[in-house]
C-alpha cells in the first residue's frame, strides 16, 4: 500500500466518528478508484477501523490480487448483496456507512440487515477529495499537458480537411479528438466531448452531430480526457476564417472576464469571489444575460467534483492549497453562437497555476 493511500484511508477514518459509524461500504466506483487505484466496474472497498477489504468479481479478482497484494482481497460469489451482508456481519461491523446519494433505493433495501445499522452519509468522500495529494496533482498536471497534445492534433486535422478539401463533420473532430488520447496514452473521454459548430455552440452542451465543419463560422471544442484514472477539461472556441470585429470584440471580452476570475484565485479567498468577479464584469459590459451557467467545478477522479464554482452554492467556501477546478465562463447568443473559455487551475503556493500552454488568445485557422 502505497504513503498516498495509506493516508486517504487516515483521512477517511477520522471521520468515522463524525458520521457515527464503525465501518463503510464504498460502492461508487469513482470512490473505490480514489481509494484503491484499482478500476472495475463491479467492487466495493469495506473500511473498519482496523482493517480495509477490496472486494470484486471473478472478471477482476485475479488483477485486484496482484495490484493490491496489501489488501485483504475477496472474491465476491454468489448474490453480490447477500455476499457483501454476510462479509459485513463477519467484519464484525455494527453501524455501517454508505454512500445515501450514490446507491439506488433497491441495493439500500436488499442490504438491510437486523445484525447492523445502515447510516446514510451523502457524498461522504467530497470534501477530502477536493484537496489533492501532489501524487494526484503531478498526474492531473500530466494529464493538461497530454490534453493539449490532443488540442494541437486536432487544429492541424482541421487546417488539414480545408487544405486537402475533404468535409469533416462534428463527429468526425470527436472520433479524431477520442483516437488521439489514446495516441498520446490515455484512455479516452472524460466525458462525451462537445464539438459545436456555428449556431450549434449556442448551447452550452451541445450534443456533437453529423453537421459539417466550414469556413466563416466559430467552432467551439469542449472535451477532456481520462489520464492515469483521473479526468482533464478544456475548451477553446475558434474561429474559422477571418473573425468579425463584433466576435473579436465579445472573445476578447470573455478574455479578460476569465482572468478577472483567476485573479481572485488565492488561498483564504472565497471560492465565490471567483464567480462574482466574472459576473460582475459582465454586468459591466452588459452582457451577464448570455452567462447562463456556473464559472466552473473542481475535477480530479470526476470531471465533477467539488467545489461548484458559482456564488450561490457554498458561498462562504475558502479556497485551499491543494484545490483544482475549472475556470470556464461563456457567452451564449441563442441561434447565433457561443463563445466558452475553460482551463484546469491548481492552487499552489497559495495562488492560482495555469498549465496548460494553449494561449486563450483568438485562434483563427
Amino acid at each position: 500500500m502505497t504513503n498516498e493511500i495509506a493516508q486517504k484511508l487516515t483521512k477517511v477514518r477520522a471521520c468515522f466518528e463524525r458520521w457515527g459509524v464503525d465501518g463503510f461500504l464504498f460502492s461508487s466506483q469513482a470512490n473505490v478508484f480514489y481509494l484503491s487505484h484499482f478500476r472495475s466496474t463491479n467492487a466495493y472497498v469495506l473500511m473498519t477501523g482496523d482493517n480495509v477489504c477490496f472486494l470484486t468479481d471473478s472478471r477482476y479478482i485475479e488483477k485486484a490480487k496482484k495490484e493490491l497484494a496489501s489488501w485483504e482481497v475477496v472474491e465476491i460469489k454468489g448474490d453480490t448483496i447477500g455476499f457483501l451482508k454476510k462479509f459485513i456481519q463477519k467484519a464484525g461491523v455494527k453501524r455501517l456507512g454508505f454512500e445515501k446519494d450514490k446507491v439506488s433505493c433497491a441495493f439500500k433495501e436488499k442490504l438491510r440487515s437486523n445484525k447492523f445499522k445502515l447510516v446514510g452519509v451523502v457524498d461522504p468522500l467530497g470534501l477530502i477529495r477536493m484537496i489533492k495529494s501532489k501524487e494526484e496533482i503531478e498526474v492531473l498536471k500530466e494529464g493538461v499537458k497530454k490534453t493539449d497534445k490532443v488540442f494541437n492534433k486536432v487544429l492541424q486535422e482541421i487546417e488539414r480537411s480545408f487544405a486537402e478539401g475533404y468535409p469533416i463533420s462534428e463527429l468526425k473532430i470527436r472520433g479524431f479528438l477520442v483516437s488521439q488520447m489514446f495516441i498520446v496514452g490515455g484512455r479516452g473521454e472524460s466525458f462525451p466531448a462537445i464539438v459545436a459548430f456555428g449556431k450549434n455552440s449556442s448551447v452550452p452542451h451541445w450534443e456533437t452531430s453529423e453537421a459539417l465543419i466550414e469556413r466563416n463560422g466559430v467552432l467551439l471544442l469542449d472535451f477532456g480526457m481520462v489520464w492515469k484514472g483521473y479526468a482533464t477539461d478544456f475548451t477553446r472556441t475558434i474561429y474559422l476564417g477571418d473573425p468579425p470585429a463584433e466576435f473579436v470584440k465579445l472573445y476578447n471580452i470573455l478574455k479578460d472576464a476569465w482572468f478577472l476570475g483567476f485573479e481572485k484565485v488565492k488561498v483564504g479567498e472565497k471560492v465565490a469571489e471567483i464567480d462574482r468577479a466574472i459576473r460582475d464584469y459582465l454586468v459591466q459590459k452588459d452582457l451577464a444575460k448570455y452567462f447562463i451557467h456556473a464559472t466552473g467545478h473542481g475535477i480530479g477522479v470526476e470531471v465533477h467534483e467539488a467545489p461548484r464554482v458559482i456564488y450561490t452554492v457554498d458561498p462562504d467556501l475558502r479556497i485551499e492549497e491543494g484545490m483544482v477546478f475549472t475556470i470556464e465562463p461563456g457567452l451564449y447568443f441563442p441561434d447565433n453562437f457561443g463563445i466558452r473559455l475553460e482551463n484546469m487551475v491548481f492552487v499552489e503556493g497559495g495562488r492560482g497555476e495555469i498549465v496548460s500552454e494553449v494561449s486563450l488568445d483568438l485562434i483563427t485557422l
